[in-house]
């Protein structure tokens, strides 16, 4: 599942609204605090190095996604406060290259307004997820158009 990134909320709302246990790559930071780390864990995330290439992250999301796991992935990268999706990453389109999985496309609504930014507590406001269907990829494509591609029904489901 690739969606748009506009709160920490993100992945809860995900999870809450797809019906399978998936699986996150989250910024190794979130790791720090043993605790938190214990929850981040408990519910299937795993740290990712941002701003690299971090292979032994990479090779446990195909290590997950080859054994049938689902796993939801913000090609973006990181948060967007626009709550426009923006220019994806090449390497969602690596990983999805490399592993041969279908993408499902969502589009999360509100959780930006729930949890804004710099926000200490969770607002009252209406949420919602919209689900595409799924994209097949070829494996040849150039990786940077795989992840345009992602994007581009990202932003379908946005409208």
């Amino acid at each position: 599942m690739a969606s748009n990134h506009v709160s920490y909320l993100d992945p809860v709302v995900l999870g809450v609204a797809c019906p399978r246990n998936l699986n996150y790559m989250a910024k190794r930071e979130l790791f720090k605090n043993s605790f938190f780390a214990w929850i981040l864990y408990d519910v299937g995330a795993f740290p990712v190095k941002r701003n690299s290439a971090d292979l032994s992250a990479i090779r446990e999301a195909m290590r997950r996604l080859k054994k049938g796991q689902p796993m939801v992935i913000f090609p973006e990268g990181s948060r967007r406060f626009d709550n426009r999706p923006d220019e994806a990453e090449a390497g969602v389109g690596f990983l999805v290259s490399k592993v041969g999985v279908p993408v499902i496309p969502a589009f999360v609504k509100g959780t930006d307004k729930a949890l804004p930014q710099k926000a200490k507590f969770i607002r009252p406001r209406k949420i919602s997820v919209r689900f595409g269907e799924k994209i097949y990829i070829e494996r040849r494509m150039p990786y940077q158009d795989i992840a345009k591609k992602i994007m581009i029904s990202i932003r379908h489901l946005s409208c």
